[in-house]
């Protein structure tokens, strides 16, 4: 190993020792009642470069639920599909409202706020299942080769608890529906949007995936282009400014990187040019974020100078 990522794995690994005493601030998700057995205290974090190297501390290499970071992979799938006719069906503005707001759906007749919320998610998710023959199987091997891992599975416990508590997602389907902004049958596409949440990755593998979104929408690794430069410059827009949930500004004012999170517990940012961040903490703050998580993304911003609007 050379000695930058010798350095960089100490300071992670310090950065960790640092937030020992918060790892059990805030709450777990308790709604989807698979994720509310999950330990509080176990933390993981996970950086990967373009140039290629991954390191860790914590249980950075421990598979858990993505839940909304699947969000940017079925986005940049339905970018790839359909182009720019998506943006007719789904908006690219802030939302302003909890994250599964049914009231705002309803004030702007079934066309949801951006790609990133409950609603937008879902029409995405409807997106995949009117475009592919078998959209489930499709996402999972999209995620497996970015991920370099065909071992990658969807935690069928969590999939089966979604199915289960589901209910507000399926207003929010039956409410567009309504509206004529979904296409394939609801069921179907909240199957296919719980099989996506239920995806289980680790932090390792979640900041190799998502490397292409560092690079101009080209995976530094397999030098395969994923999506083109306007969609990646795209998508990390969209992260920067409703990624993080009601907390997105904050969290761009104090950090400035587009970033991601999902009631799991896991957290991805993007630096471009440089590389990827995926902490995991399951606690969750207010907002639906990660309290450990945001705190050592933003301390390895700090750190290491990182931020896009420097």
């Amino acid at each position: 190993m050379k000695k930058d990522i010798v350095d960089l794995q100490d300071k992670l690994q310090a950065l960790l020792l640092i937030q020992q005493d918060n790892y059990t601030q805030g709450k777990v998700a308790d709604y989807i009642p698979a994720l509310a057995n999950v330990k509080p205290d176990l933390v993981g974090i996970s950086v990967a470069t373009i140039d290629g190297k991954v390191v860790g501390a914590g249980e950075y290499q421990r598979s858990f639920s993505i839940q909304s970071i699947s969000k940017v992979f079925g986005l940049v799938m339905a970018m790839n599909r359909i182009g720019d006719s998506l943006w007719q069906r789904v908006r690219m503005e802030p939302s302003g409202q909890p994250f599964n707001s049914i009231i705002q759906l309803e004030w702007e007749k079934g066309i949801p706020r951006n790609p990133v919320i409950n609603a937008g998610a879902i029409l995405v998710s409807d997106v995949l299942t009117s475009h592919f023959s078998a959209s489930k199987l499709a996402f999972i091997t999209f995620v497996r080769k970015l991920a370099g891992n065909d071992n990658i599975r969807v935690d069928n416990d969590v999939y089966q608890s979604e199915l289960t508590h589901g209910n507000g997602n399926a207003a929010l389907a039956y409410l567009m529906k309504s509206f004529g902004n979904i296409e394939a049958e609801i069921p179907e596409v909240l199957s296919h949007y719980f099989t996506q949440c239920s995806i289980a990755m680790s932090c390792q593998q979640l900041a190799k995936s998502l490397l292409f979104l560092a690079n101009k929408g080209v995976d530094p690794i397999t030098q395969k282009t994923i999506c083109t430069a306007r969609d990646a410059h795209r998508v990390n827009a969209i992260l920067s400014t409703s990624g993080m949930y009601d907390q997105s500004g904050e969290f761009a004012f104090s950090v400035g990187l587009p970033a991601k999170s999902g009631v799991g517990g896991g957290v991805i940012a993007v630096v471009p040019g440089y590389g990827v961040i995926c902490t995991w903490s399951p606690p969750l703050n207010s907002f639906g974020n990660s309290v450990v998580g945001m705190n050592l993304v933003a301390s390895v911003a700090e750190e290491l100078g990182l931020s896009i609007y420097h």
